[in-house]
């Protein structure tokens, strides 16, 4: 699959609108030595370790931008600008299918993930009706059940705002009428703007990760190279700083979830 260059800036926080440059993603990213996990360790002109991992603030960051709320579930949401311009091509293109696209899911940083998380293990927000805290004392049960529906932090593809959850987050959504059309025009679509299904169905290709979200999709031309950069640089054991970490080592979580996607991803 090939794209045409994307621009974008590069991350600089505290530069002024002229001091930013505009930034070619390479093929092979200029690398620092890799040790031990330091914060903010640059790994190349462009990301560093806090961006993977989703320490930073999307609301101060140069290269993300607030959604219209025209196009989403409510006007507070955040994404990469050069992913937001390629959805808005992709929404326009569908329009003149007769299919409505709306993002009720962008950027969500670590700290937001955390919440989420450690809400579920300690078992004040409740998981099919269970208190995971009392019905799961086993760690990795417990981290295993929250990740049939949440990412553990530091893991999310949500972090870097190249990824949207479109129309609806419940699979039955998608499996007849406006749903089974929408979902069937992603996939024979979204690809000529540069998105791709991150979890498609799970089998032999793909044995590990998350099951099946026909409405998740990462912007390719970014979410690669920051896979690619989880890849090389990233450890289960950088995976932490909140409730339940532990697990991510004996779960490997970066092997079999952040890296557990769909081919076509990669």
């Amino acid at each position: 699959m090939r794209y045409a260059p994307i621009a974008f800036l590069i991350v600089c926080f505290g530069c002024t609108s002229d001091q930013q440059t505009v930034y070619q993603p390479q093929t092979k990213p200029k690398a620092t030595t890799v040790s031990n996990f330091e914060p903010a360790r640059t790994i190349t002109d462009t990301f560093s370790i806090d961006y993977v991992i989703g320490k930073f603030d999307p609301a101060t960051h140069p290269d993300f931008t607030l959604i219209d709320k025209s196009v989403a579930s409510n006007g507070e949401m955040r994404m990469r600008k050069d992913a937001y311009h390629a959805f808005l091509e992709m929404r326009k293109a569908a329009k003149e299918d007769s299919i409505d696209l709306k993002i009720i899911s962008a950027v969500r940083p670590f700290y937001h993930q955390k919440r989420i998380w450690e809400a579920k293990w300690n078992g004040a927000r409740k998981v099919d009706g269970q208190d995971l805290s009392k019905t799961m004392p086993n760690p990795v049960d417990r981290a295993y059940k929250i990740l049939t529906y949440s990412s553990m932090p530091g893991t999310s593809r949500h972090h870097w705002g190249t990824d949207i959850d479109i129309n609806s987050l419940e699979p039955a959504f998608f499996e007849k009428g406006e749903g089974a059309k929408t979902f069937e025009w992603l996939a024979k679509n979204a690809k000529d703007y540069g998105y791709c299904q991150p979890y498609s169905q799970k089998g032999e290709i793909r044995p590990h990760g998350y099951n099946e979200e026909k409405w998740h999709w990462s912007y390719n031309p970014v979410s690669l190279e920051l896979t690619n950069l989880a890849k090389r640089y990233l450890t289960n054991e950088m995976i932490s700083g909140f409730e339940g970490a532990d697990a991510a080592p004996k779960i490997d979580v970066v092997g079999k979830y952040i890296l557990g996607i769909n081919q076509e991803c990669k």
